[in-house]
């Protein structure tokens, strides 16, 4: 998404509007940068954060402190709301949360594709969206077009497989 923000500022010999020097400069830079943060531009991205179970919740903490600091080439930026359930890299291009629940279309009968030995519902409703099942907890990714779903879901597979363990 982009967003294009236009100012027309006037200045007149007896004004400094506009000017680093004006009372109301701060005031409108703040909105500018709350803007750009909402907008995905530069901040922190909204995501909302899952409630996991305990026995979750310490798997997906688990898995918090092996996640890729760079991932597809997107660097690793910060949530908001902060948890230790959410990463997110670029400007929200991939997002991942851990201790979501179990995927309420996934029949008992689906096939499933396995990545470098981690099974990932791919969601037909939402094809962007894939879930890690079989494992310790659930962890579902949103991956954007500009980001081939092999690539990382191949580079996730390394810390789900380290910090979940499969469940029978």
């Amino acid at each position: 998404m982009s967003l294009r923000f236009a100012r027309r500022v006037e200045r007149s010999p007896r004004s400094t509007r506009g000017t680093d020097r004006s009372p109301g400069f701060a005031r409108r830079a703040g909105w500018a940068c709350a803007l750009l943060a909402l907008a995905g531009c530069g901040g922190a991205v909204r995501m909302d954060p899952p409630s996991p179970e305990p026995p979750a919740a310490a798997a997906c903490r688990a898995l918090a402190g092996r996640l890729p600091q760079v991932l597809d080439g997107a660097e690793r930026t910060e949530s908001d709301p902060p948890s230790p359930y959410v990463a997110v890299w670029g400007a929200g291009e991939i997002g991942l949360r851990c201790g979501v629940p179990r995927p309420a279309n996934m029949a008992a009968t689906d096939q499933v594709p396995v990545v470098d030995d981690v099974a990932w519902f791919a969601d037909p409703a939402r094809p962007a969206l894939f879930t890690a099942i079989g494992r310790a907890a659930y962890v579902e990714v949103t991956i954007s077009r500009a980001h081939a779903p092999e690539s990382v879901l191949v580079e996730l597979a390394v810390p789900v497989k380290a910090a979940l363990p499969q469940t029978g």
